[in-house]
């Protein structure tokens, strides 16, 4: 994972993430980020989850659109806004970010690695939170 930050559109695959859901066409927009999403949530327990960041990176402009939640301005998220994104990918995310925590994914194992788990743990928690209260 090219990183260079912890934030959740701060690493090269999250960033061309972004830019592929500006090439999409806005009514195209809530189904890339479902099928990333989904990519991760339906990997099972004893699957390895390899990369992640574009899931974590569609959770986040997800939960951007809940009540509670922050908006997407880094550079490197999308430069058009969203329209609006129906409600049954908040759950969908809850659901990666919760395969994301769990053994056997990546991002958890190079953040660990990197001693900053406990970093990127805690922004995927508050983005869980404010899905989950949605």
């Amino acid at each position: 994972m090219g990183a260079w930050d912890i934030g959740h559109f701060d690493n090269d695959t999250a960033a061309d993430f972004g830019g592929r859901v500006d090439d999409a066409e806005p009514d195209g927009k809530a189904d890339v980020l479902r099928d990333v999403l989904a990519a991760v949530a339906d990997a099972g327990p004893e699957d390895y989850v390899d990369g992640g960041e574009e899931a974590v990176a569609a959770a986040a402009l997800v939960a951007a659109q809940c009540p509670g939640g922050d908006p997407v301005t880094t550079p490197y998220g999308p430069k058009h806004p969203l329209p609006p994104l129906p409600a049954d990918l908040r759950p969908l995310a809850v659901r990666a970010l919760d395969r994301l925590t769990a053994k056997n994914a990546e991002p958890l194992d190079l953040w660990a690695d990197a001693g900053a788990d406990r970093e990127w743990l805690a922004g995927i928690a508050a983005l869980r939170a404010v899905l989950v209260a949605a």
